[in-house]
């Protein structure tokens, strides 16, 4: 019974357990708040790569020196006299 009131918790203690309560609970609260911004996130289709459109293509093509300017002119006036692609 001689050390019954000798075993307190120091200034340190109080210290570094206060700090570990609300360092525990800041995590507690980031973690909810990023699962929760993460799940009410819209979910975007990113399974479809983005294509440029077929006259940028044919620029960069003649661009390349794949094609020439007469053959680049005639495949563009192709393009343009077709229309628009209708998306499915």
């Amino acid at each position: 019974m001689m050390f019954w009131y000798d075993h307190d918790i120091s200034g340190w203690g109080w210290f570094a357990m206060s700090a570990s309560m609300i360092l525990f609970w800041t995590l507690i609260i980031t973690v909810a708040v990023l699962l929760f911004r993460a799940l009410a996130r819209p979910q975007e289709h990113t399974h479809e790569p983005a294509t440029p459109p077929p006259e940028q293509i044919l620029a960069a093509r003649l661009a390349r020196g794949e094609i020439d300017e007469d053959d680049y002119r005639r495949r563009l006036g192709t393009l343009r006299q077709a229309g628009p692609d209708p998306k499915p």
